[in-house]
């Protein structure tokens, strides 16, 4: 079995600044659109006529481009995150976001039943992996909804290069899920799949004959077999 040590880091101001330009050649700020663009797309996931008066958290908002536009549909929407400079443009907002790692919460301590709870690419960074779902399963109320955003184990990039994927893997990932396991876990922590399908599509990534498909016929296979390097996932907490 192969594996990789992660290093755990400080999530500053600069991790969505230097390094989000680095990645996307843009800073987070000039991306704005396209992630208010993408926040709409995931609330329609969650019915986003649905969501009004619903209790939402989100773990790791950043900015709160996602909670602004949760906001907008009625949620009551609440966010936690480390870095101060993107709780004070989230505060200048008006949005409910406080300077705080939820795993420094108690699980004990969260007396209020989340309705929605959400985290997009946050939740693999965070060290202790069974504190991260004891709290997502202990604070969400039964027939609640967990959307996430997570890197796959079953992608372009690790199933036919996994020599180049470990090599670019980012040291301060702790774990990596396979749309299979991921939905082992969660049905053994007492939820049902409602959504599960890759977030990107990468058929230049595949070393194989996978690679000379039209895009659309790829992406249809892709979704069929949920391949692909990133993936999005909604789970319903049994009642």
């Amino acid at each position: 079995m192969r594996y990789k040590l992660a290093l755990k880091r400080e999530y500053g101001d600069s991790y969505f600044s230097e390094e989000y330009k680095a990645q996307y050649n843009k800073t987070y700020y000039e991306d704005e659109p396209n992630l208010r663009q993408l926040a709409k797309k995931r609330l329609e996931l969650l019915g986003s006529e649905k969501v009004h008066g619903l209790k939402l958290l989100e773990l790791g908002c950043a900015a709160g481009f996602f909670l602004d536009e949760a906001r907008k549909l009625g949620a009551r929407a609440k966010g936690y995150e480390l870095s101060t400079k993107e709780v004070s443009f989230a505060k200048a907002l008006g949005l409910d976001v406080e300077v705080k790692d939820f795993l420094s919460i108690p699980v004990s301590s969260e007396k209020e039943k989340w309705d929605i709870l959400v985290g997009f690419f946050v939740i693999e960074h965070m060290q202790d992996i069974d504190g991260v779902w004891e709290r997502l399963v202990s604070w969400l109320r039964p027939g609640g909804r967990l959307l996430l955003g997570l890197p796959s184990a079953y992608g372009p990039s690790f199933v036919t290069n996994p020599e180049e994927w470990f090599q670019a893997h980012p040291k301060d990932h702790f774990f990596d899920y396979s749309p299979r396991s991921l939905k082992k876990l969660l049905s053994s922590l007492g939820f049902t799949i409602d959504y599960l399908k890759p977030l990107s599509y990468h058929p230049n990534r595949h070393k194989g004959i996978l690679s000379r498909l039209p895009l659309g016929l790829y992406r249809n296979l892709a979704d069929f077999l949920v391949y692909g390097d990133t993936l999005q996932i909604l789970a319903s907490k049994k009642l």
